[in-house]
């Protein structure tokens, strides 16, 4: 994780360089290219967060062969004399505190693509977006926009997938009803950045990094986790 978080501060450099220092390359299409793209309902468990419930009933060390003296000694329906003691109680509602304190499942969206890298380099970091987009009005469109942490080696596919709270949203206008097609909204993938291990960096034409600033310093204001990606 160390060095995914080097990476980005890294990224961060090259993007506020002074222009000529850190070149980059646009044009239309990217050698990412994009063969797969879905999204769908998802829940997912909240980052960080380590549950540690403890075992009820804390056996004490003068009822350890409590099992085998009732067979041997005693008779059928005798009580375990663990249930009954304070430690046991204590520890009993100790879990029941750390069940009902224990975060929830967030509910929200899960967006994938699966990309290959079809250059000679090796991309480390992936800018990339899926698009909702009103068929009666293209120019009526949801972007969902994300920055992925991830080595996608030359002439190999990698599959991308990224979480948010944000759905396809209200892009559908009261024409859409109309479309031939049936179709709700279109969808569509694609990448807008790439950054590659030598240093280089490809960036789609018409996409301007300044109307994601603000979304990319929160994104990497903090030391990147167990995601893969992070919402801009």
């Amino acid at each position: 994780m160390r060095k995914l978080w080097y990476l980005l501060l890294i990224s961060t450099v090259s993007i506020f360089a002074v222009a000529g220092q850190s070149p980059v390359q646009t044009s239309e299409s990217s050698s990412i290219k994009v063969l797969e793209f879905k999204w769908s309902k998802r829940s997912q468990p909240p980052e960080n967060v380590e549950q540690q419930i403890q075992p009820v009933g804390t056996v004490q060390p003068a009822n350890k062969n409590f099992q085998r003296n009732m067979r041997v000694n005693q008779s059928r329906g005798a009580r375990d004399p663990n249930e009954g003691t304070l430690e046991s109680r204590s520890a009993e509602l100790d879990r029941n505190i750390q069940e009902a304190r224990a975060p929830k499942p967030v509910e929200g969206f899960g967006y994938k693509v699966k990309v290959k890298n079809e250059s000679t380099k090796v991309a480390d970091i992936v800018f990339w977006e899926y698009q909702f987009i009103d068929p009666s009005n293209p120019a009526m469109a949801a972007r969902r926009q994300f920055l992925c942490a991830v080595k996608v080696e030359p002439n190999k596919t990698k599959e991308i997938q990224s979480f948010t709270l944000s759905g396809p949203g209200d892009v559908v206008s009261v024409a859409t009803g109309t479309n031939p097609s049936g179709k709700l909204f279109q969808e569509q993938a694609v990448i807008n950045r790439v950054e590659y291990v030598d240093g280089s960096i490809w960036q789609r034409k018409d996409w301007n990094f300044a109307e994601i600033k603000q979304g990319y310093l929160r994104a990497t204001g903090a030391p990147w986790g167990k995601e893969m990606c992070r919402v801009l």
